[in-house]
């Protein structure tokens, strides 16, 4: 985990921060923790490249569908970043959320209402906003471009925005959409829904 040296932009610039959520996948449709398997095909058949400048940083989540959502757009070779890796999701990884609410109503419920819960033996909600903060702040004045989970691009949302805790399940992330963050002096400002390319 990196370790903040500054606010956002506190130095010689402005910090620029795209997240591009992942494509569509069956983990995603089905509410699965499991961040693998194949993308699905976009809906209108076609996903216009990502064409970055010359001076942009390209990095991703270490998740395969973010590595493939990355390839799609046209960026095979991106660098993973850990800091964006998705809520490690312990004894949960690869159940579906409806199995769980089933089988686990109490931690479900839990780990759904209270930010410091991890019933599931791996990482709280509370954990993975401060991993994405400290990312976030300890980021350099310039562009930079991240493939991320949506859990990940909702918690440097709500961190952005100073939101409460409970904001993070009200913050809708759609496949293939863009969240641009720009920080400078300490604050951050966000725009929401731009297209991923």
């Amino acid at each position: 985990m990196t370790t903040p040296t500054s606010a956002p932009g506190t130095g010689s610039g402005t910090v620029r921060l795209a997240l591009i959520a992942p494509a569509m996948n069956r983990g995603l449709r089905e509410a699965r923790f499991d961040d693998a398997g194949p993308l699905e095909p976009p809906r209108d058949g076609s996903v216009a490249p990502l064409c970055p400048g010359p001076r942009v940083r390209l990095l991703r989540s270490p998740s395969p569908r973010c590595a493939h959502t990355a390839a799609l757009l046209g960026h095979a070779d991106v660098a993973a970043e850990p800091a964006l890796a998705g809520c490690a999701m312990g004894r949960w990884r690869g159940r579906s959320l409806d199995e769980l609410s089933a089988g686990e109503p109490e931690s479900v419920a839990a780990w759904l209402s209270d930010p410091a819960a991890a019933p599931h033996g791996g990482e709280s909600l509370r954990e993975l906003r401060a991993r994405v903060a400290d990312w976030m702040d300890a980021l350099e004045p310039g562009t930079v471009i991240a493939f991320a989970e949506a859990d990940v691009i909702r918690a440097g949302v709500a961190h952005a925005l100073g939101a409460p805790e409970a904001a993070f399940w009200r913050l809708d992330v759609r496949p293939l959409e863009r969240v641009e963050l720009s920080g400078r002096s300490g604050r951050w400002n966000v725009r929401l829904g731009a297209p991923a390319g």
